[in-house]
């Protein structure tokens, strides 16, 4: 088969119930997410796949490498914060340039490479897009800008073209979906002659701060508070969806009118759960948990060549296994001093019934967090508790069973620590960023 190119698609703080595909409720103005739905329709989606880490940085660490995040410094940060920007800090933090990643290692099988969207694994001169595989791209540096102004949390412009600043007029979640589509249209004729493109669209939508196309005037008035704890409502926030499904979509008949969408495999996921406003029905937990809510996300992939539509799997998976998948789609080795975490889901995306047992495991510094998902059970720690869970049968995680079950637990228990003591210790000076505590808003 012509190799696909692969179009990779990462949504920021999205909960796993804010799409209509997933259970999620129509808008006031209608369907929130009706081509990502037509998506999930034509061709495959997952109930059961997790995010690496319920914060982005590290997860986005899982992505790049296809390999645990924790074997790197930079993503024992939770997350990378903007404030370290230029400084000796900020020197430590990120992607090295030397190693491999999905990016590298297509382009080095002849792929043509793009990052469109949100980068946040460390700052030029010393880490960027640029230097780990990218040949294009256009984005923010840090975990969140404004959507109109461009600036980060710590009030610094933050859009690039390359490792140059760029400034540009424009709704930031347009501006990628344009982008994108027009990325499409360029590489159409290396791509019908062989040359196939990875793109990767990470968007910063919906993450904070709460605007929506009509907003420009909560730009003005928040500044550089971009984390807006006064602000937002579930109305925005779902208008925020909304936009990314409408460029989504223009990316979609970008490919269609170019003729190359039968063999292009779009993936959709979300960086982690859900945030503030978000939708984890029926999850407990968001952003920065280890619950449910935190870490399972939507899976949807695309490919009409390869994938029968209307495919519905529950095969266990985490976002280092979607980029082993990616580069076995594109018959891709790994390096071979970095030998990949993730496990390729190929089989599954070709056929029925070739779900295989994968066990996941994770681990924060921020309040002592540790997880493994083992078939229908989960082992979880938060803050010296542990706590067992049946979560085929209590995705709320609300009925602990580790009283009833107490050598299921210890085993499991056990599994986790031998896990752990291949990974490298979390770094003492490691550090976690909360935007908002009980001070703020009350929490469950």
């Amino acid at each position: 088969m012509t190799r696909p190119n692969i179009i990779f698609i990462v949504a920021d703080d999205l909960g796993y119930a804010d799409l209509g595909c997933y259970g999620g409720r129509e808008a006031d103005f209608g369907p929130v997410s009706p081509v990502l739905d037509s998506l999930a329709k034509g061709g495959l989606r997952l109930t059961q796949g997790y995010a690496n880490s319920p914060v982005c940085s590290p997860t986005r660490f899982a992505l790049a490498t296809a390999r645990y995040q924790y074997r790197l410094r930079g993503a024992a940060e939770e997350p990378i914060n903007s404030k370290t920007r230029g400084t000796p800090l900020g020197e430590k933090l990120g992607l090295p340039p030397e190693i491999p990643t999905v990016a590298s290692l297509l382009k080095g099988a002849g792929y043509r490479t793009a990052l469109i969207g949100k980068w946040h694994l460390g700052y030029p001169p010393h880490f960027g897009p640029l230097r780990s595989g990218y040949e294009e791209f256009f984005g923010p540096m840090s975990g969140g800008v404004d959507y109109f102004s461009h600036v980060s949390s710590s009030g610094q412009h933050d859009l690039w073209v390359g490792e140059e600043e760029h400034h540009d007029e424009g709704y930031l979640t347009d501006l990628l979906s344009r982008r994108s589509a027009d990325y499409v249209r360029r590489m159409a004729d290396e791509s019908q002659g062989g040359a196939p493109f990875f793109l990767s669209l990470h968007y910063t939508a919906p993450h904070w701060p709460w605007e929506t196309r009509d907003d420009k005037q909560v730009s003005d008035d928040i500044g550089a508070g971009i984390a807006d704890l006064s602000g937002g409502n579930i109305h925005q926030y779902r208008r925020m969806i909304h936009h990314m499904d409408e460029g989504i979509g223009w990316i979609v008949e970008a490919l269609r009118e170019t003729g190359q969408l039968d063999n292009t495999l779009i993936v959709f996921t979300s960086d982690n759960g859900g945030e503030r406003f978000s939708d984890n029905w029926p999850l407990v937990g968001g952003k920065m948990d280890l619950t449910e809510g935190g870490i399972r996300v939507p899976w949807i992939a695309h490919w009409p060549a390869t994938i029968a539509p209307g495919r519905v799997s529950s095969q266990h998976c985490m976002t280092m296994d979607w980029s082993a998948t990616v580069l076995a789609a594109a018959g891709v080795a790994a390096a071979e001093d970095y030998p990949l975490d993730g496990v390729s889901l190929l089989p599954v995306l070709q056929a029925e019934g070739a779900e295989f047992e994968r066990p996941l495991y994770w681990r924060m510094l921020y309040r002592g967090q540790r997880a493994l998902r083992q078939g229908d059970w989960k082992y979880l720690r938060v803050e010296d508790n542990d706590y067992l869970f049946n979560v085929a049968t209590d995705e709320r995680e609300r009925a602990n069973q580790g009283g009833r079950q107490p050598e299921r637990l210890a085993r499991m228990r056990a599994d986790w620590e031998a896990w752990n003591a291949t990974m490298p210790a979390i770094a003492d000076d490691a550090s976690y960023s909360l935007v908002y505590t009980a001070k703020n808003m009350p929490q469950r």
